[in-house]
């Protein structure tokens, strides 16, 4: 396994924005939900699967966290779980639906009930029948011993609706209003104290979350976050292979950010190629949409959205690291991770210290983006332990490496540039063999769990095939973690 020692991680670039605006935010934190909500108020939806992920229209107004619908997933004789559908505020300010999934114990809840863990998912695709909670899986609470919920993500789940990836107010408005459904749920017993865990993309958005905590859901009392090999740094690449996960990413973010910004023009950054990609893309999982990407042939983007207004404003202004949180960070990142260069990590946490955030950084000897959280679980829950019990957070602050100085924004190679043996360049359209090449030099983790619909069915049943093609050419797989953890203990209840 490995040390406690400070760990090395790249966040695959990506491009997603949305502006946290003081505007949406104030809104939410106003109008907020303190107490459970009445049954009355929320559907008990007995129809089928599908039929859940249609949003009713018009929309019942609600505030953020409100419940919308509920439908039971599974139930044992320690705990139940359920579908959820909620509401929150997207990057634009719009009350949107939100579908996510929930696992609480059936025992009687502590004085001031259960402790919270809110997942934040990775990388899933764009499409509807992409989202994690449309499998029949639990979500694991990575030890406290109390509630877990892991949302969808805003546009990722609805039927007609696309995900704004990588946004970070929608990000972290839904991993905080999930935890609000859940205190509305009369028979989870949800307290207010909670904490975060995410990696890839579901790194970024346990860090909006963990910033945007305090504004938006104050009423909440978020006492840490983990973020694993979280994306992040968005102004820079690493390297060769990096340009190749960065050209996907970035085509996801920019398809996903024009959901919430009108003056986002996607002809203006992608080639004629490219254009017909963005629209299929829109409707994919996320090993459909590596296959689309690297299956464009010659220039993908006429202009490079990491560098061209206003994706570039738009972009940056959805990067975490900027501002401190009142809660700590464990960062965390393996060494031997070739989806999220290290160097990333590094930045990323020179970044965080120098804004003053609490940050402990853990760098795992060997681990790649695939098994991190599995080798970091001797000391993920010890941390998150640490944190219920009120206990003071380390900060290895002190021990910030220097920033990388080897990085690029110029705009991704027309080819795929050469990266081992085992990933060629290319020209032409991707054949399946290209792409399960980048799936065998990235071998990404995956969401904490997702069903036989989304991207790779195989994410249902194995934790260390969770992410494969998702999680490898989208650096922002996230809690990768949370799969490979989940496998490992089967959402377990003590």
């Amino acid at each position: 396994m490995h040390q406690g020692t400070v760990r090395t991680t790249r966040l695959v670039t990506v491009a997603v924005a949305v502006f946290a605006a003081v505007g949406v935010i104030a809104p939410a934190a106003r109008d907020r939900v303190d107490a459970a909500q009445p049954a009355s108020t929320y559907e008990v939806f007995t129809g089928s699967v599908e039929d859940f992920y249609h949003v009713p229209d018009p929309l019942p107004t609600g505030a953020p966290g409100r419940l919308i619908r509920v439908q039971t997933v599974a139930a044992t004789a320690d705990a139940t779980t359920m579908r959820i559908m909620y509401h929150s505020i997207d990057g634009a300010g719009r009350d949107r639906a939100v579908t996510g999934t929930m696992t609480f114990p059936n025992g009687p809840a502590p004085t001031g009930g259960w402790p919270v863990m809110s997942i934040a998912n990775g990388t899933v695709g764009l499409g509807p029948q992409c989202a994690p909670s449309r499998s029949s899986r639990g979500v694991y609470d990575f030890g406290i011993g109390g509630v877990a919920v892991a949302s969808d993500y805003i546009g990722e789940g609805p039927v007609g609706e696309v995900q704004a990836y990588l946004s970070r107010a929608s990000e972290g408005h839904s991993v905080l209003d999930a935890v609000r459904a859940a205190r509305n749920y009369a028979d989870a017993h949800a307290g207010s104290r909670f904490v975060v865990l995410g990696g890839s993309q579901g790194g970024h958005g346990a860090l909006s979350t963990s910033e945007l905590a305090t504004t938006y859901a104050p009423e909440l009392d978020l006492l840490g976050t983990v973020a694993l090999a979280p994306a992040a740094m968005f102004d820079r690449t690493y390297g060769a292979l990096d340009e190749i996960v960065t050209k996907v990413v970035t085509a996801m973010g920019i398809v996903g950010l024009s959901t919430e910004h009108p003056e986002i023009d996607l002809a203006d950054y992608g080639s004629p190629a490219a254009l017909a990609a963005f629209a299929q893309m829109r409707t994919e999982c996320r090993d459909q949409i590596i296959s689309t990407v690297l299956g464009v042939p010659g220039e993908f983007f006429s202009h490079d959205p990491r560098t061209t207004e206003p994706a570039k404003s738009i972009m940056r202004a959805n990067d975490v690291g900027n501002v401190a949180a009142p809660s700590p960070v464990f960062l965390i990142q393996g060494t031997a991770d070739v989806t999220v260069d290290p160097r990333r990590t590094d930045d990323l946490f020179a970044r965080m210290c120098r804004v003053g955030q609490v940050t402990e950084y853990l760098k795992v000897p060997e681990a790649t983006h695939e098994n991190v959280t599995q080798m970091a679980m001797d000391r993920i829950p010890d941390w998150l332990a640490a944190r219920l019990a009120g206990e003071a957070a380390p900060d290895t602050c002190g021990e910030a490496p220097p920033v990388t100085t080897t990085t690029t924004t110029t705009a991704p190679p027309t080819t795929v540039p050469p990266v081992s043996s085992t990933v060629a360049p290319t020209t032409s359209p991707a054949a399946p063999s290209t792409t399960a090449a980048v799936a065998a030099v990235v071998d990404g983790h995956g969401s904490n769990r997702s069903g036989s619909t989304g991207g790779d069915g195989s994410l249902a049943t194995t934790g260390a095939r969770s992410g494969l093609l998702g999680a490898v050419a989208l650096g922002c797989c996230a809690a990768g973690a949370v799969l490979v953890a989940a496998e490992r203990r089967r959402f377990s209840r003590r």
